[in-house]
């Protein structure tokens, strides 16, 4: 029980499940509006389609009789509409990433800039380095 205290009290997984966690609702947000913004919009301007309700039917569904002669068989379909929208949520999602990594990486190189521009001062030689250069210098002459 300790290890597990000390493995989550560790502030990289505190991070690290907060990120998840904002992740899965900004995952939702960006389909939602995929869904609901972005193709009723482009469905009706290609003549009122919807796109999750685009699919080819493999097997349409039947109904079964009342009195149990036929069975009920469920429709059997691609639903290429969804895929569309799965695509779009992708690329959405993979560009709003790529721009937080860009600017990231551009306040990172930034942060490395003016830690070059800003260089140490070298430390004070202390006073046995000064007598031995003063030692040499004379042994020199």
């Amino acid at each position: 029980m300790k290890e597990f205290k000390n493995f989550i009290s560790r502030g990289n997984v505190i991070d690290m499940a907060v990120g998840l966690i904002l992740a899965t609702y900004f995952g939702a947000i960006i389909k939602s509006l995929v869904d609901h913004i972005i193709m009723p919009p482009i469905g009706h301007l290609i003549g009122g389609v919807d796109f999750s309700e685009l699919k080819y039917v493999i097997q349409p569904a039947v109904d079964g009789s009342a009195d149990g002669s036929v069975e009920a068989i469920n429709e059997v379909a691609i639903n290429y509409g969804l895929f569309v929208n799965a695509i779009i949520t992708f690329i959405i999602v993979a560009f709003a990433i790529f721009m937080v990594v860009k600017g990231y990486n551009k306040m990172k190189d930034r942060m490395k800039k003016e830690e070059v521009a800003t260089p140490e001062t070298p430390p004070k030689p202390s006073t046995e380095e000064v007598l031995l250069t003063e030692i040499r210098d004379l042994l020199k002459k």
